[in-house]
């Protein structure tokens, strides 16, 4: 397989590249973090305007049909800056959901003000009672009416204490836990009935507990047919480990870079830490775990159009690598700043909270290797059937 990218890939690489490095360093990523959104509306205008917010969404969304690659471009590049607006939960999960169940009517008028940066989705999935399986849903919708109601609890959901719009999956049918019987609902975030508890996540990111109490919506607020969202789920949440993964890797060449200045400056006995040779050993040790999770992450990208089995196992096995490399990385580079990788106020602490938070969303690295086992074991996608 060649893993070397098009001329196309490479200016969309240059681009985020340069946008990060000259526009989002640290100073102004916690100034975003600390607004009330917890992010940068200006920042997230610009991203629109750049095109970045289409970039994985269909010709017939008014995307541009980027695919595993372009979206580890894109992933990669906001890793290396710790990039805090929603890409991941408006862009790539609601974004994969949108394009795949909404008519073509109802997803242009979706999908226009998402890739204008006018309106921000946040995919309410996950609940407390369901740990890391996306299938476990409680939360029902019965038809009502002309419409239906939705009741349930979902929890941790990324960025919906600032979401305009949540897309609730709730169950028409079946038991927690089955795939049969999941549907998707647009829902406005003010609705009556909806309730968010906002905070902040350890990793400087935010999040949402949210209650859907007879939250009533319109017939058209169900996006595709009735019980049948699980296969767009599917799509959505491997499409969010991939981005999760090429985020962890630019975190991961970050957190390598800052630390390797770091030993080169800091003198101890006369001389730069650096030269010292067991420190050498060590910062090695950490590129490895670098270069394993790169390539593991791009295997995956380019996999997105393999067979279910074979595409479940690898974004599975690259989750699993940057679970447990990521966390390597991150532990090493903080014993190497020692006491100043602990300080609040130095980049590499945020950068080691990044990378190992990364490893708790969408399914920690225990969660994806029982997925991969499953996935080797009875040859399906690793999604299906999750404990």
């Amino acid at each position: 397989m060649d893993f070397s990218y098009s001329d196309e890939q490479r200016m969309l690489k240059d681009m985020v590249d340069r946008l990060v490095a000259d526009q989002y360093d640290f100073e102004t990523r916690e100034a975003a973090r600390a607004s009330s959104v917890g992010y940068s509306a200006d920042m997230w205008r610009q991203f629109a305007e750049l095109g970045l917010l289409g970039v994985p969404l269909s010709e017939d969304a008014g995307g541009f049909d980027g695919g595993g690659a372009e979206l580890m471009v894109v992933a990669e590049g906001f890793g290396r800056g710790l990039v805090v607006e929603p890409y991941l939960a408006s862009v790539v999960l609601c974004g994969h959901l949108i394009d795949k169940l909404a008519d073509q009517t109802r997803k242009a008028e979706i999908a226009g003000p998402l890739i204008s940066g006018e309106t921000r989705y946040a995919l309410a999935c996950h609940e407390p009672d369901g740990g890391c399986d996306p299938y476990w849903i409680a939360t029902t919708a019965r038809a009502d009416g002309g419409g239906y109601v939705l009741d349930g609890t979902k929890a941790v959901v990324a960025h919906g204490d600032s979401a305009d719009h949540l897309i609730v999956i709730a169950r028409s049918s079946g038991e927690p836990g089955d795939r049969d019987g999941l549907s998707a609902f647009l829902v406005d975030a003010t609705a009556n009935g909806v309730t968010r508890r906002g905070y902040p996540t350890i990793d400087g990111h935010r999040a949402a507990d949210i209650t859907l109490e007879n939250a009533r919506v319109d017939a058209d607020a169900l996006l595709g047919e009735l019980g049948l969202a699980s296969s767009a789920l599917d799509g959505a949440l491997e499409r969010g480990v991939i981005y999760l993964c090429a985020e962890a890797t630019g975190a991961m060449a970050r957190a390598c870079e800052l630390t390797l200045e770091y030993l080169k400056e800091r003198k101890q006995f006369g001389a730069p830490i650096g030269s010292f040779q067991a420190l050498q050993h060590r910062m090695v040790d950490m590129r490895i775990a670098l270069e394993k999770v790169r390539s593991l992450t791009f295997w995956a990208a380019c996999s997105l159009d393999s067979a279910p089995d074979e595409r479940g196992q690898r974004i599975a096995a690259a989750k699993v690598m940057v679970g447990r490399a990521g966390r390597h990385v991150a532990e090493e580079a903080i014993q190497l700043f020692g006491g100043m990788g602990m300080m609040e106020e130095s980049a590499i602490a945020h950068y080691a909270k990044r990378i190992i938070m990364i490893d708790h969303w969408l399914g920690d690295h225990r969660w994806h290797m029982a997925a991969f086992r499953r996935a080797v074991a009875d040859g399906e996608n690793a999604w299906a059937n999750a404990a």
